[in-house]
């Protein structure tokens, strides 16, 4: 799978009026080091309008994450934006300006979302540029940030009349607190790289021009774990924000148990034991 633009079956996936893709994706993903295996890239591909999220290009983008997530061959998933000016500059505006309560109900794009979150392959952000907006709600979906230096993260849709609609109001005041949560949402303001790294928005911060590259190296690093484990231990960290402390305690416990019938589980402690590396089955 390299470079290309997946099918699109539904509806709210028919190609954009111009024909154009709105995605790329490469896998095995290459960085300035070479092949990345079992790991994909996808970027994503509207340039000139800043990576803007239109429906056309969140309905590829989820096709493409579900697809991937299928595949046994991939590991890990990083998402980047085309160029360097932008992850992804928020919604289209112009398409979203004509919706209605009802169009928005019955076309239930929004759905998709939830379709990105529900994926169990590790997913990493790089972001460069702006990731406003949708793309800030984009970013959060994914399950660590990697961030340019001069990245800017922000919910600027009160300065529309609006407010986040895609995860906005929940996952950023998860991820940093009421308080300054209370603060981006209500005044729009954004916050830059190393704020977000200081208030535990982002992974790590690095050089803009090395943006996706550090993001393929941690990648890199979480696609060499044992496959199970890492599924299971996603699930169990996203938990965390869903149910109580004695019940998410409850659901890690079960999770550990459950790992001591997989094949990797036999593997990795032999392995230890006999000083030698593991080698993972993905069983």
């Amino acid at each position: 799978m390299t470079d290309r633009a997946p099918s699109t079956p539904n509806r709210g996936a028919q190609p954009a009026d111009d024909g154009v893709s709105r995605i790329r994706v490469a896998f095995p993903a290459r960085g300035s080091a070479g092949e990345v295996a079992t790991v994909a890239l996808v970027t994503l591909d509207r340039e000139r309008a800043l990576n803007a999220l239109d429906f056309a290009l969140i309905a590829e983008l989820t096709d493409a994450l579900e697809a991937l997530d299928a595949s046994p061959d991939c590991h890990c998933i990083v998402i980047t934006g085309a160029g360097s000016r932008a992850f992804a500059a928020g919604a289209d505006i112009r398409e979203l300006a004509g919706q209605t309560p009802i169009s928005l109900t019955v076309e239930n794009d929004f759905h998709r979302w939830e379709r990105i979150k529900r994926i169990r392959t590790p997913l990493i952000a790089a972001v460069r540029g702006v990731a406003l907006g949708g793309g800030c709600e984009l970013a959060m979906t994914c399950d660590m940030i990697v961030a340019a230096e001069d990245a800017e993260f922000g919910q600027p849709e009160i300065r529309l009349g609006v407010m986040p609609g895609a995860g906005g109001t929940q996952r950023l005041t998860r991820a940093i607190g009421k308080a300054k949560a209370m603060e981006m949402i209500l005044t729009g303001r954004t916050m830059g790289a190393r704020d977000a790294e200081a208030h535990g928005l982002v992974t790590r911060v690095v050089p803009a021009e090395t943006t996706v590259d550090a993001a393929l190296e941690l990648a890199a690093q979480v696609a060499a774990m044992p496959p199970v484990a890492v599924l299971a231990a996603k699930e169990a960290v996203n938990r965390a924000y869903e149910l109580s402390l004695e019940a998410g305690l409850e659901f890690e416990r079960r999770s550990f148990f459950l790992l001591f019938a997989s094949d990797d589980q036999r593997e990795g402690m032999a392995a230890f034991v006999e000083k030698r590396p593991p080698t993972w089955s993905g069983r």
